[in-house]
């Protein structure tokens, strides 16, 4: 991972080349010299651009079973818990399992929780998701899901799950599965929180552009 400059007074961040923009997510040529900014991790380059940068709060998808195993949950709280402390808004289907303990471990951080509830009622959403959207649409809300998500977390699942993921390589986004979840083509598999975290920092960033 490179470091990066911060001038935080100025809401500006740059690699020493490149200028990056909060406002579509990506990287620009700048117009003049680059000023002096402190040197900043990516991840604390992320946890900048969704407290204070004034851009976007563009969510990251963490999808699974509503049925899941012991280490899928210790999991998905573990990935909530990053994500929430680098305040990176997650997205999810708002029921419990994997999208309960991942609700939990990002909210217990700090962060925020949007959860598109498959009910009519906002009320079925799990206790951890702090915004409920009642889409009363059922499964077909996977969709919205993969759409509005800025990548994709898998962590176990079957063929709900596996929807999801199809839908989010259908509409180009970086998908990752962790713990199980279904094998697919073009779907990264990743050995822990860790390095899943580390690849969506590299994907909110731009990094691997």
């Amino acid at each position: 991972m490179p470091t990066l400059f911060l001038r935080a007074d100025r809401g500006l961040l740059h690699d020493g080349r490149r200028l990056f923009d909060p406002r579509s997510l990506a990287w620009r040529t700048p117009d003049g010299t680059l000023p002096d900014g402190e040197p900043v991790t990516p991840a604390a380059a992320v946890r900048w651009l969704y407290t204070e940068s004034g851009g976007p709060r563009v969510p990251v998808g963490v999808i699974g079973p509503r049925e899941a195993t012991a280490r899928q949950v210790e999991v998905a709280e573990r990935l909530g818990r990053r994500l929430g402390e680098l305040r990176v808004l997650v997205l999810n289907g708002g029921k419990t399992g994997v999208m309960e303990a991942v609700s939990r471990g990002c909210v217990q951080a700090g962060g925020q929780v949007l959860g598109f509830v498959p009910d009519p009622d906002w009320r079925d959403a799990n206790d951890f998701v702090t915004i409920p959207l009642a889409t009363g649409i059922g499964p077909a809300r996977n969709v919205l899901i993969a759409r509005a998500s800025l990548a994709l977390v898998a962590i176990g699942g079957e063929y709900g799950t596996l929807t999801e993921m199809a839908f989010g390589l259908h509409f180009d986004k970086p998908v990752f599965a962790l713990e199980g979840a279904p094998r697919v083509d073009g779907v990264r598999v990743m050995e822990d929180v860790d390095q899943v975290v580390e690849a969506l920092v590299a994907v909110i960033l731009g990094l691997d552009a």
